[in-house]
């Protein structure tokens, strides 16, 4: 575990090459098991903001923040450890992107249309109906796609070389 840490983290924002499942995994066990502990001394010291924010504290909130590009990276080398390219891990925020555009071209389409409506109260009905089942939709494709990166990455490794070098 403390080999593939360093690994990781000497890789800070390498996203060429591969990662083996062990690497990738133990540096994901490391930056969660931190994260816990860093949260929970973060609820020591500041007690009385740990009740009302959901929000990470001070220190987990750094640590996560300095930990994003090299988990990034080193998902995006196990990607590639199974021969497939790394930006897929990418395709939750596509999703979210896509979602968020289509739910604003939404309300200005609807709020356009109430304002030259004769009866304007008879689109909210609609445009709720469609806003939460276009919801619905992305947070089941969403869920596809969190279940589907979840088996990639857990694939073995491609046992040769492959387009993105040799095995590490």
């Amino acid at each position: 575990m403390i080999q593939s840490v360093k690994t990781c983290l000497s890789k800070y924002i390498t996203f060429s090459g591969r990662a083996s499942r062990s690497e990738y995994w133990y540096f994901a066990l490391f930056v969660f098991v931190v994260s816990v502990l860093l949260a929970i001394l973060d609820s020591i010291i500041m007690p009385e903001t740990a009740a009302d924010d959901p929000s990470p504290g001070l220190l987990n909130g750094f640590f996560q923040l300095a930990m994003f590009l090299p988990l990034l990276a080193a998902g995006w080398r196990r990607l590639h450890d199974t021969g497939r390219p790394g930006w897929y891990l990418l395709l939750p925020v596509g999703l979210n992107l896509v979602a968020i555009i289509a739910m604003l071209t939404g309300v200005i389409a609807f709020s356009a249309l109430e304002t030259q409506s004769a009866n304007p109260d008879a689109l909210r009905g609609p445009a709720a109906f469609l806003g939460a089942s276009g919801l619905v939709i992305v947070g089941v494709v969403q869920l596809l796609l969190a279940l589907l990166l979840l088996w990639w990455l857990t694939r073995p490794s491609d046992p040769g070389p492959n387009a993105y070098g040799d095995p590490s």
